[in-house]
């Protein structure tokens, strides 16, 4: 008997945001877990711990910390479910970015016990999905993981978002503009989603109105939090890279743009670029290789100069010139199992070669004409 193919669309059980939320974070965690494990970097712990523990005392919660890396690898997740084991942990509370959570997420997981994201910076679309993305020690795409469930929790406190350095939000609207991009070219091919299935109508639609709130705030939002302030942009911005984009790209579906942020980490130069940074490469160059609109790429290219975020091969270390190293990023971004694979039609090394080096002097012309800022090199770290 065939298998019924079906159109679904999966959510973490709660999702909270507010200036001050984090003083509520012991509240919400209490019912989901009696000992849990709160897993932060040195940096961050700092920042958050005495609201930590007033909230967790407040619930009459143990506070158990333990210190995380910079990457999410297989042996930092399998150190984690180590401290889960050793402290009979029932719940684990990743405080943090991207890579953060994403380790928690896993060793929950290998652990089988719920998991809670506290994103410190509205720089991904990690904290609300049930897949984690494994990096080598040295920082280059391993593998997706995948888990039967969402997180229990979402806590996003906006004066956190805001109090950090403006470049994380505007990396979190570098992966928040491909949900669209990706979501639509998915739902053209009927493609599989992240979420186990074909998308649903609702998915494609929180995809798209992340978009919009996006080139609606964007630029009120960044100048705000250069301030360290929360206003209603703000808070529409980190909801759209948050939980909009979150939702989007798993149940909306990942395409191209993804996967060519994936190949990119294979080329060193790109080193130390925010996911973000190198997922609007990946858009542009997915915008190429669908022959979109003139006047579409124009205005991408344009609002992204002005987000701040790299639409050159020059902001991310790369030249055109670089051919080898460019197949390389395009081999690894058409590999088996890639989300490449869901687009509307085949994407092959030497055309995603040509898209690459295309777009430096597509985005020159473009920037030059509308009196923008020439790019400036990446030189690394």
């Amino acid at each position: 008997m065939s298998e019924v193919p079906i159109r679904t669309l999966i959510s973490p059980l709660r999702y909270v945001q507010s200036r001050g939320a984090l003083s509520r974070l012991g509240e919400f965690v209490a019912p989901i877990g009696t000992k849990p494990l709160l897993v932060a970097d040195d940096v961050v712990w700092e920042i958050v711990q005495d609201t930590v523990a007033e909230s967790f005392q407040a619930a009459n919660l143990p506070r158990a910390r333990e210190g995380f890396g910079t990457y999410a690898t297989a042996a930092e997740v399998d150190r984690l479910a180590r401290r889960i084991r050793e402290t009979g942990s029932d719940v684990i509370v990743g405080i943090g970015g991207g890579s953060t959570i994403d380790a928690v997420k896993a060793a929950g997981h290998l652990e089988g016990i719920r998991w809670v994201s506290v994103p410190t910076v509205a720089s991904t679309d990690a904290p609300c999905s049930a897949l984690s993305v494994i990096y080598t020690e040295d920082g280059a795409f391993e593998e997706y993981r995948f888990f039967p469930h969402n997180p229990d929790l979402v806590l996003v406190d906006t004066q956190l978002v805001a109090n950090a350095p403006v470049k994380f939000l505007v990396a979190g609207i570098g992966d928040a503009l491909a949900t669209w991009i990706e979501a639509r070219a998915v739902a053209k091919a009927n493609a599989t989603t992240m979420a186990g299935g074909l998308p649903l109508i609702t998915g494609t639609a929180l995809a798209e109105l992340s978009w919009k709130i996006l080139w609606e705030n964007s630029l009120a939002a960044i100048e705000a939090v250069k301030e360290h302030l929360v206003t209603p942009a703000v808070d529409a911005v980190v909801e759209a890279n948050t939980l909009l984009s979150g939702l989007g790209f798993e149940s909306g579906g990942l395409a191209a743009a993804h996967a060519i942020h994936n190949g990119l980490t294979a080329a060193p130069q790109t080193h130390g670029l925010t996911h973000g940074q190198k997922v609007n490469i990946g858009s542009l160059t997915q915008l190429v290789l669908e022959g979109a609109p003139s006047q579409e790429i124009r205005d991408f290219v344009e609002f992204t100069t002005r987000v701040g975020l790299p639409n050159t091969l020059t902001e991310i270390g790369l030249t055109t010139a670089d051919v080898g190293d460019l197949r390389r990023v395009a081999e690894a971004a058409t590999a088996p199992g890639e989300t490449i694979h869901a687009m509307p039609f085949e994407v092959r090394v030497p055309e995603l070669v040509d898209a690459l080096r295309s777009i430096e002097g597509l985005s020159r012309a473009i920037r030059a004409d509308a009196g923008l800022p020439e790019p400036v090199r990446y030189t690394g770290h």
